[in-house]
């Protein structure tokens, strides 16, 4: 075989490799061909240990085998978070008895603020399913990074602050995986629906 064939025959192998390399990723960004799903077990989630509203202690081990939906966001916040939160709500009725079977989790990013006390009088007005997750702020810190959560304290014209933070309500399966983002725009009887898929 001549050194002519030989080139014509590596350029042919390298051309064949890019295609089926641009093909692959084609199909990971149309959504036809997912991502392994160890990838995104590391990539969202993770231990945690943290303080709900009535004070006792709550550790990823306790949500074991339920599936769950985690909303991170604070008590003061005017409006995106009361508004995950009703929706939540709404769902978790929705469900009716099959309610008992998950978990619904509300962590605080502003734990300065947001004692036990006030996430307790806060999620007061929600579905009693719901359960407010605090902590020092070193835990909160950590459990945000497993979750991938941005949170930025935003000083007011007036003093005090807010909070700018991630708003994605995640869906985590029975063994603490990472399912996927939750959607709340459409019914809630088709959200209900897709949550007892899980159970």
């Amino acid at each position: 075989m001549t050194a002519r064939h030989i080139r014509v025959l590596l350029m042919t192998a390298a051309f064949a490799a890019g295609l089926v390399l641009c093909f692959g990723i084609v199909l990971i960004v149309t959504g036809r061909l997912s991502t392994p799903v160890a990838q995104q077990v590391a990539a969202i989630g993770g231990p945690f240990k943290l303080t709900d509203q009535n004070g006792k202690v709550v550790t990823d081990q306790d949500l074991k085998g339920h599936p769950f939906l985690v909303f991170f966001g604070f008590t003061n916040c005017p409006d995106v978070c009361p508004t995950a939160l009703f929706e939540m709500s709404e769902i978790l009725r929705a469900l009716g008895p099959d309610a008992d079977r998950m978990h619904a989790l509300f962590i605080t990013i502003d734990p300065e603020r947001d004692t036990p006390a006030v996430i307790k009088d806060y999620l007061s007005s929600f579905d009693p399913h719901l359960v407010g997750l605090t902590g020092d702020p070193a835990a909160i810190a950590a459990v945000a990074k497993a979750y991938r959560v941005y949170s930025r304290k935003v000083p007011l014209d007036r003093g005090g602050y807010t909070m700018d933070h991630t708003a994605i309500l995640y869906l985590m399966d029975k063994s603490g995986r990472f399912v996927s983002p939750f959607s709340l725009k459409r019914t809630t009887d088709a959200a209900a629906a897709d949550l007892r898929r899980y159970m």
